[in-house]
């Protein structure tokens, strides 16, 4: 019944956390330059450049690379 291995190998569980690793930083990036006044909206802090294009690009490829140690099978010797 147990036959000690696990379900998923080693290099796949490797590639889910670089891929969580990649989408932390991307969510991490987005998060932030929100103000207290609700009356003043700073647009160059809530649309730049690292929150419109850098952060959902690294969430993208984070979820490429899940899917990739999801599909991966590695080669047995």
């Amino acid at each position: 019944m147990d036959s000690g291995k696990f379900a998923i190998p080693y290099k796949n569980l490797i590639y889910i956390v670089i891929g969580l690793v990649f989408m932390v930083i991307g969510y991490l990036l987005m998060i932030g330059g929100g103000t207290n006044d609700p009356n003043v909206f700073p647009v160059e802090k809530l649309f730049s450049f690292r929150r419109v294009v850098v952060a959902p690009v690294l969430i993208l490829i984070g979820i490429a690379v899940e899917i990739f140690a999801i599909m991966y099978k590695p080669k047995k010797r």
